[in-house]
């Protein structure tokens, strides 16, 4: 049995093909995949083939689907871990470091220790990476420097901030002039503080760039600014999917918390 043949006895075969032919040949030309793409799949259409869509879904389409389903896997894995109990976190965390003593392992509890206010705990944890290899991971800074503004020393916390390569991730960017911004804010640098924040906010990860800034503005009296900046944070609070609401959870806590107080 040839090919004409199949397309002869199942027709809706051929229109399927020739649908997804035209589906895939837009597909190349948005996504930029090459003229040869391009020429095979117009060639393919041209012709009425199906050879042309079939290798270019095993090729091209059917990767770029799986790493999409990758990245919203981690997106959601991370909104997951995000909304969990803080004594749950530091539970996990402390088996995961048990079980391997990594950078990643370490330094993540030694941050989730800070958070609860747990300071002595986390420097004991961060110590063994602050010297040798790991000393300028940007990673250690960051918890260094959050352990730094827990115990008052916002001076040494912005050292170690600008150390961090603020191009090693968005996440790590955003997590850097968030910091950077409230030691600055620590040290009555005002106009410093002012435009870090502001940075901080430019394609940020989380809501927690907004949110200080609001407070920052309120202890400035700057409350018209603060009003627009958490009015902006309610409109994305109603916007928002359940799962972004639970994630962001304790920065539009804070933001209702502040707009309380402006009225």
């Amino acid at each position: 049995m040839n090919v004409g043949s199949i397309f002869n006895q199942a027709p809706w075969l051929f229109t399927l093909f020739y649908a997804l032919n035209i589906l895939f040949l837009i597909h190349a030309i948005a996504t930029r995949r090459g003229v040869i793409w391009i020429a095979v799949l117009g060639f393919s259409l041209f012709v009425g083939g199906f050879l042309g869509p079939l290798i270019y879904f095993f090729l091209e389409f059917l990767p770029t689907l799986r790493g999409s389903r990758r990245a919203a896997t981690n997106v959601l894995q991370s909104g997951l871990e995000a909304i969990k109990p803080l004594d749950t976190r530091i539970r996990e965390a402390q088996e995961e470091l048990a079980e391997s003593d990594t950078l990643a392992h370490r330094a993540d509890l030694a941050g989730l220790l800070a958070r609860a206010g747990r300071n002595d705990e986390a420097q004991a944890t961060l110590n063994p990476l602050l010297a040798g290899i790991y000393a300028d991971d940007p990673v250690v800074l960051l918890t260094s420097a959050e352990l730094d503004l827990a115990r008052g020393n916002p001076a040494d916390a912005e050292a170690r901030l600008t150390r961090v390569d603020l191009r090693t991730s968005a996440a790590t960017r955003t997590r850097t002039l968030t910091l950077l911004a409230q030691a600055q804010e620590k040290q009555g640098k005002v106009a410093e503080a002012d435009a870090t924040y502001q940075q901080a906010m430019t394609a940020a990860t989380t809501e927690e760039p907004r949110a200080r800034y609001a407070a920052f503005l309120v202890t400035q009296g700057r409350r018209e600014e603060a009003a627009q900046v958490l009015e902006a944070l309610a409109k994305t609070e109603r916007r928002a999917t359940n799962l972004y609401k639970r994630q962001e959870r304790e920065w539009f806590a804070l933001a209702a918390e502040l707009r309380r107080n402006l009225k």
